[in-house]
């Protein structure tokens, strides 16, 4: 909740900037806190082998998808030999990954992971889930700076709504997970939930009142808390301790990467269509002009300039909210298909992968019983 406030502070403060100093003394009190108050169990000290081959060819595939998704079409042509280029050295590092991760002794991402149906479903949902979110939400604080006038930290507290209502969620199907022990149907409601917001999202005018608005951004937190961390705990559920780390780190990348491909994407498209907008209903030079304008330049001009600028935001954005919703689709389908496993309630440090049954699950005799740490382990 503290990062669109201080992200709108550090904007009409100490600069923006700060928003990637701000992780230095961040990262060193988290590094800190782990040394001083991490308490881990004793394990084999064998040292893994790094998969570092794995690591580059991971790093060069999802740095290509990035840059494709995010100049292609813009920046550059799709048919320009740069893109071309990329598309080709991006299918090829990652097949490249695919053949050193099926012969690595400790890969980074191991490929039986993806044997496991759940595994794949929830996957994919949360690749579309970061599309989604991140997609629809990066550009939103600029669109409310823009349409309502407000400042950088104004336009963060406006996002409080959204903030709030994923917290509040997101702690409420935790305990009702726990209380309860069904968890199936709460990524397929509250993917329903993000779809309906992303359709509210696009019925937005310059016009519409601020509780309105920030209506619509709760219904999306409460959505997305519904969904985001009860995928994660499906993927936890699948596989044993020993690879419950991996397994998850491997789902987050996937949603990472659709979080980068839906800022990258939306972008393209907005912008696109922002330039179309302001060239049509702007002197000849103006469109140019305008694209360079910040919210505090707008809230100058005057009002017959200010809201043609207003009418162009708020035209381009709108309705790449509606593009978004046939992916939201998709995802409630594949989710739909979720098989729900009955939560594992031991802690089995030792299973190995051929141990596991055939849908990549604990075995029937782990479920059930409550170990307690540091008696029954």
């Amino acid at each position: 909740m503290a990062g669109p406030l201080l992200g709108g502070w550090f904007t009409e403060g100490i600069g923006w900037r700060w928003a990637f100093w701000m992780n230095i003394p961040l990262g060193a009190l988290a590094i800190v806190t782990a040394i001083f108050f991490l308490r881990l169990p004793k394990v084999d000290n064998t040292k893994p082998k790094l998969d570092v081959a794995g690591m580059g060819l991971l790093a060069l595939a999802s740095t290509g998808l990035v840059l494709i998704t995010t100049w292609g079409g813009t920046t550059y042509d799709w048919d320009s030999l740069l893109i071309l280029s990329l598309i080709v050295g991006t299918i090829v590092a990652a097949v490249a990954f695919v053949m050193v991760e099926r012969r690595a002794a400790e890969p980074i991402m191991p490929l039986h992971l993806f044997k496991d149906r759940n595994f794949n479903l929830t996957t994919i949902a949360g690749l579309i889930t970061g599309i989604a979110m991140f997609g629809a939400l990066a550009y939103l604080p600029t669109y409310l700076q823009m349409v309502t006038g407000a400042n950088a930290t104004e336009a963060g507290f406006l996002m409080i709504p959204m903030m709030a209502a994923l917290l509040i969620s997101s702690i409420g199907s935790g305990w009702l997970v726990s209380k309860f022990g069904r968890y199936k149907w709460m990524p397929v409601v509250g993917t329903i939930i993000v779809g309906v917001a992303l359709v509210l999202l696009s019925t937005m005018t310059p016009t519409l009142a601020t509780w309105v608005l920030c209506s619509y951004l709760a219904v999306m937190g409460v959505g997305l808390g519904l969904s985001m961390q009860i995928l994660i705990l499906i993927v936890q559920n699948s596989f044993p301790n020993s690879q419950v780390g991996t397994a998850t780190a491997s789902n987050n990348y996937f949603r990472q990467i659709g979080a980068s491909i839906g800022s990258a994407v939306v972008g393209s498209l907005f912008a696109a269509r922002l330039t179309e907008l302001l060239t049509e209903r702007m002197p000849a030079g103006g469109a140019s002009a305008a694209n360079s304008f910040t919210p505090a330049m707008v809230r100058e001009l005057p009002e017959a300039a200010r809201q043609v600028i207003i009418g162009g935001y708020n035209d381009a954005l709108t309705p790449v909210f509606l593009y978004i919703v046939p992916l939201i689709v998709v995802a409630v389908i594949l989710l739909c298909f979720v098989t729900e496993k009955p939560l594992a309630t031991t802690i089995e440090r030792d299973i190995l992968p051929e141990t596991l049954e055939t849908d990549g699950a604990l075995p029937s005799t782990t479920r059930g019983s409550v170990a307690v740490p540091g008696r029954d382990s």
